[in-house]
Order: structure tokens, then C-alpha cells, then sequence
């Protein structure tokens, strides 16, 4: 994989652990020669994600809105900035340079680009692997949300197996690497064997 997208929080939120989190990611990322593509903010576990990288010549390829260009958020020192019109055109810009998603904790906008990947994955749009960093148990309440829907028929259990898990960065990239997509019929939901 050469570029990856990570969504995640504007804010650094109150366990250190998260900020910990970010950093390791983004040496993981150096030390494999990873690309970023992120939201191009400079504030919060964006901005520690992308620093950590900057600092060890690493790329990174911010995407951000218009409306969201203030001196204060945007990230001057990135490789490259995308100025886009929309949220919207931002997913969609996004979703074409990368080779996988990973999600790190966040706040409504992140849960939005996740959830909007993964769609894109239950209708086929899209293949690729979408990863869950699961620090410090952050998102165990929501898999279990994700699990209840599957026990009242909300949702197929291959498109419950589209969000690849772990607490762990090794982890998390071993799954993401070996990721095969499901082949699907043209028929929402219907998995072909």
C-alpha cells in the first residue's frame, strides 16, 4: 500500500494514550514509506498524525473543504493541500488516491467518513480494506451497535466483516495487507459463495 487515508479527530481528546496512538501510526507510516491522505487540519490528532511524519520527510497530502480553510485548522507545512468545494468532494477526492481507510477515535466527522466508506464497500463502489484502530477500546461500543444490527437483520454479516479490527498497528496493517474483497452480486446483500 502506498497512500492510506485516516480519519480521525480534530481534537486530541483526554487520554494521552490516542495522541500516543497518532505518533506511532505516523512512524509506522514513515518507516513503510506510507503516503497520508488526511483532512488537512493542524489541530488535534490530524495535526499530531501529520506532524510526526513532516518531521521524518514523510508525505502528506491534505484534503480539506473551503469552508473549513482557517489560518487556525488548515496545515500549512504539508506536502500537498487539496482545496475542495464540498465535504462531499472531499470524500470523493479522497477515496481515489488511496489504497485503504483506517480510522483512529474521533468525533461525529470521523464516524462519517467511516460509515460512508463502508457503505461504499456494501454496494461494491468501492473495494478497498477499511481498518479500525481500536485504542484503548475506544470504538467497543459501536462494534457492539455493529453486532446488534447484525442480530436483528439490520445488517449481512459479510458487510459487518467489511470493517477490519484491531488494538494494535501491526495488527491492524497485517489485516489491511491480506484484505480480499468479497464478491458480491449486483443484489444488495446477496454474497456469492
Amino acid at each position: 500500500m502506498k497512500k492510506i487515508v485516516v480519519f480521525c479527530g480534530s481534537s486530541l481528546g483526554f487520554n494521552p494514550v490516542y495522541k500516543n496512538a497518532a505518533i506511532a501510526l505516523g512512524n509506522y507510516f514513515v518507516e513503510h514509506d506510507i503516503s497520508l491522505v488526511y483532512g488537512g487540519g493542524k489541530i488535534g490528532m490530524m495535526g499530531t498524525l501529520a506532524n510526526t511524519i513532516i518531521a521524518q520527510k514523510g508525505t502528506v497530502i491534505g484534503v480539506i473543504p473551503k469552508l473549513l480553510k482557517k489560518e487556525e485548522v488548515i496545515h500549512t507545512g504539508v506536502s500537498e493541500m487539496i482545496i475542495t468545494k464540498t465535504m462531499s468532494e472531499r470524500k470523493v477526492i479522497m477515496s481515489k488516491m488511496i489504497d485503504a481507510y483506517i480510522t483512529l477515535p474521533g468525533g461525529f466527522g470521523t464516524l462519517d467518513e467511516l460509515f460512508e466508506a463502508l457503505t461504499l464497500g456494501q454496494l461494491q463502489i468501492e473495494q478497498k480494506p477499511i481498518g479500525l484502530l481500536n485504542i484503548n477500546g475506544f470504538f467497543d461500543p459501536l462494534l457492539q451497535q455493529l453486532d446488534i444490527m447484525v442480530e436483528e437483520g439490520y445488517l449481512n454479516p459479510k458487510n459487518r466483516a467489511l470493517l477490519l479490527v484491531d488494538s494494535t498497528i501491526n495488527g491492524l496493517m497485517d489485516q489491511l495487507n491480506l484484505y480480499t474483497a468479497p464478491k458480491i452480486t449486483h443484489v444488495i446483500n446477496k454474497v456469492v459463495s
